[in-house]
């Protein structure tokens, strides 16, 4: 199967995952995750990167990351590799610390970082590691609140700036924001070809960054679909409702939630109909 292809342009926001190899833990202790957020601020110095928002799991972590540089891959060779370095020096390893490649999604800011800031922060909670975001000592939110010193290359003032002008109402509406997210859908459910989230027009133009040169072998099928067609094309074309819906979803032009919300359904049930088809 082909990997996803890598985006990248100056500009960009990246929703960035990294997972620890054969799904172990990446820290193994405090000091590795703040030898991780060093390394991260390094990152963020040498290649001009933007940090929106972190969190640092056991097994894994999540990074909200703008780039002014067309560099994402560069930025996190230096990030995955130096830290594999240090990670092995310290504990006596050898061998990979990650598995495989970073995951990155390429999102539409306007849109969607508010709601990215907000699922990155409670990841700890819905883990039911901690009752509250605040109590998570290794994600952003707790320096995006300001009763910490940001870390990692942290710059909280396009986010905060989001939620009013005068920073102390717009912590007091974002943090109002954060504990109002626990129980929302994740946003991956507006996912659409496995690395855009956006809106149809966002997707036509960040297509266009893809080199007219580039090795179109190297992106996976659901990258190479064209836009789908309306939603209201596969509803008229098939009178069977189901596979009206299968045919939409295989489309790879819509998520499950705005192909439920265009048929009156929970996504739930979109998923359903989607998993049991046999067309």
């Amino acid at each position: 199967m082909a990997r996803p292809l890598r985006i990248e342009f100056a500009g960009a926001l990246y929703h960035v995952t990294s997972r620890g190899d054969k799904k172990a833990d990446i820290y193994l202790d405090d000091d590795d995750r703040e030898e991780f957020l060093v390394t991260l601020e390094e990152a963020h110095t040498r290649f001009n990167w933007v940090v929106h928002a972190y969190c640092l799991m056991d097994n894994h972590y999540h990074l909200l990351v703008e780039t002014p540089e067309s560099n994402l891959s560069l930025g996190m060779r230096q990030l995955n590799g130096v830290y594999t370095q240090r990670f092995n020096r310290k504990h006596k390893r050898v061998g990979h610390v990650y598995q495989g490649r970073f995951k990155a999604i390429i999102v539409q800011k306007e849109t969607y970082l508010m709601e990215l800031s907000r699922y990155i922060v409670l990841n700890p909670v819905r883990a039911r590691m901690v009752r509250t975001a605040n109590q998570w000592l290794w994600s952003s939110y707790r320096a995006t609140i300001g009763i910490a010193q940001p870390k990692g290359g942290l710059n909280t003032d396009w986010l905060l700036a989001s939620f009013a002008t005068r920073k102390s109402t717009a912590i007091d509406r974002y943090k109002t924001f954060v504990s109002e997210g626990k129980n929302q859908p994740p946003p991956w459910q507006k996912l659409t070809n496995q690395v855009f989230l956006g809106s149809e027009e966002f997707i036509t133009e960040t297509k266009k960054h893809i080199p007219k040169d580039k090795d179109l072998s190297e992106i996976s099928s659901s990258q190479k679909r064209p836009l789908a067609k309306p939603l209201l094309h596969y509803r008229e074309r098939f009178k069977d409702r189901d596979r009206a819906i299968c045919e939409a979803f295989k489309s790879g032009g819509y998520s499950m939630k705005e192909i439920g919300d265009f048929f009156g359904l929970h996504y739930s049930r979109i998923s359903r109909i989607v998993k049991h088809s046999v067309i």
